[in-house]
């Protein structure tokens, strides 16, 4: 067995604390990772407080590994020890399902979905995630990471990189697409890079004038203050798509409204309380769509896009001394724009 170092919720009133545990031995097609950064994802501090009533304790969280591999099985062919690597939300599923066989792991029919933590093996063991030194994961679900790409930086793209590129590429985001984006913040901000560079007409929704100069640094082409009366007024039925990041309760009706006929609006953000959707918003044949990250393929090859346009994420440094702060700070929505834990130091 692995023994490990790394930070636990043990129930959902307390705050992540050290914690000693094990990961299995790496098997023939498993690669041992040492932890270098793991992303602070707003679903972690979700997981570990319950509010979608599926935690699992004790918990180690964390989704956005990135690492250096320490050893790899016999059958390992992908990797070899000290390449970069690394290791999103999922690390196992079925495998057999029409989802699973078409590259769309995270929609395994069979429901067999291991994710990273909070999740059981196929084994029945919990799974801990990337709020540690070390992890294991078969191969097929460990992600090669661009060599010019800043590792910390990089660490959010396991998630949200991969929530926002997966939409904005299913639904055609593009060269004379317009292409809405709710919210600045660590989805947000991937979002609009995406969108960007994939070369769609991009606007930022935000609340805050503090953030306009922000959202064009990062490619916006136009700013709409979604608190200034009339804000729709302009921009009724001109969106192609519009990508939802917000995470906070909101009405989404109104954006609605700015949708083409045939236009999509998509959520990525989880909202503790239910959408509420008005009949009359989605007349013109609207589309309410979904997305929940993207399978082991697309999610490499969204991590090859970012090495060959040079996208990253924004990010803060942080520590594991600090980390209660940096949740607190996380849930107001005061970082520009994802934590990033230093493991190195564990």
């Amino acid at each position: 067995m692995i023994a490990t170092k790394g930070y636990a919720v043990h129930n959902a009133t307390t705050d992540p604390t050290p914690w000693n545990f094990e990961h299995r031995d790496p098997g023939p097609n498993d690669v041992l990772l040492d932890i270098l950064f793991c992303g602070i994802c707003h679903s972690d501090i979700h997981q570990a407080r319950n509010e979608w009533g599926n935690a699992m304790f004790p918990m180690v969280p964390g989704h956005e590994i990135v690492g250096k591999v320490a050893a790899v099985g016999s059958a390992v062919t992908k990797f070899k020890v000290g390449d970069s690597a690394a290791i999103g939300c999922m690390v196992d599923s079925c495998r057999t399902c029409p989802s699973c066989k078409a590259g769309e792991e995270q929609y395994c029919e069979n429901f067999a979905t291991v994710f990273t933590y909070n999740s059981k093996d196929k084994q029945g063991n919990l799974t801990f995630g990337g709020y540690a030194n070390h992890i294991v994961a078969d191969e097929a679900f460990v992600l090669k990471v661009p060599g010019n790409l800043d590792l910390a930086a990089a660490a959010p793209l396991l998630c949200a990189g991969i929530t926002t590129y997966s939409p904005l590429k299913h639904f055609g985001a593009g060269p004379g697409k317009k292409v809405g984006i709710i919210g600045l913040g660590g989805l947000g901000h991937m979002g609009l890079k995406f969108s960007h560079a994939f070369g769609a007409k991009t606007v930022q929704f935000t609340t805050s004038p503090s953030k306009i100069e922000d959202a064009k640094k990062l490619g916006a082409d136009e700013v709409i203050l979604t608190k200034e009366a009339d804000w729709t007024k302009n921009h009724i039925h001109s969106f192609d798509f519009i990508l939802d990041c917000v995470a906070a309760p909101h009405d989404v009706n109104p954006y609605l409204s700015l949708l083409k006929r045939d236009g999509v609006y998509c959520t990525v953000g989880v909202p503790e309380t239910p959408l509420s959707i008005q009949a009359f918003s989605v007349l013109g044949r609207k589309h309410v769509t979904g997305s929940m990250i993207g399978g082991i393929k697309e999610t490499q090859e969204m991590l090859d896009f970012c090495g060959q346009h040079n996208i990253v994420s924004d990010i803060e440094m942080t520590s594991f001394t600090k980390l209660s702060e940096a949740w607190t700070r996380v849930v107001k929505a005061d970082v520009k724009y994802r934590f990033v834990l230093d493991c190195k130091a564990l």
